[in-house]
């Protein structure tokens, strides 16, 4: 039933591509975000659930 009625839509077919397209830049998108990041900057958020009840000045390094 629902195949017969999608298939009169007339334009369905591109909606597969659409979101298909939307999915891979988003993919290309984090993956370039990933690759250019500063790696001090991830160091520095991923010692924050580690760390204690210390307050960060935006000069201090967690890792030290």
């Amino acid at each position: 039933m629902y195949k017969e009625v999608l298939q009169s839509i007339t334009g369905i077919s591109i909606y597969p591509l659409i979101s298909f397209v939307i999915f891979f830049l988003f993919f290309l998108a984090l993956l370039v975000y990933v690759l250019v990041a500063n790696r001090q900057h991830i160091n520095a958020m991923s010692m924050l659930p580690l760390l204690e009840d210390e307050p960060l000045t935006p000069n201090s390094n967690p890792s030290c």
